[in-house]
């Protein structure tokens, strides 16, 4: 059966998540739904973030979990997540902060023909 990987990332993002793993750990993102980033995705050491039963895992990046908000999720889950990485200081609590860059998640809607696999990998892991 196909698959289709519902978050990707940039090489210039995967550069800056090499970077921070080297002086912080393992790491893990998080895409905000508000507060102090807007909808930003959030890149923590591994475990500083709690996830739970409102969250939802949708893969790995550069190595790392990737996990969105329940409630975000069901108003995307129609889109293909890519992290990217840009110019200018975020203002959340993110890792790269201080880097004078910022993660930034671009998106791009799945094709007829992903939606399709999507449903039967949704299926299938019921």
């Amino acid at each position: 059966m196909k698959t289709v990987k519902l978050v990707s990332i940039t090489d210039e993002a995967i550069e800056l998540v090499n970077e921070l793993r080297d002086a912080h750990g393992d790491l893990m993102f998080h895409q905000s739904g508000g507060c102090c980033d807007g909808s930003a995705p959030m890149c923590y050491v591994k475990g500083e973030f709690k996830t739970g039963d409102a969250d939802v895992y949708l893969g790995e990046i550069a190595e790392c979990p990737f996990y969105i908000g329940r409630q975000q999720y069901a108003a995307w889950k129609h889109t293909h997540l890519i992290i990217d990485v840009v110019e200018g200081r975020g203002s959340g609590f993110s890792l790269e902060a201080p880097r004078g860059v910022r993660f930034l998640t671009r998106s791009r809607l799945f094709t007829e023909e992903e939606q399709e696999i999507l449903k039967e990998q949704e299926l299938a892991s019921l």
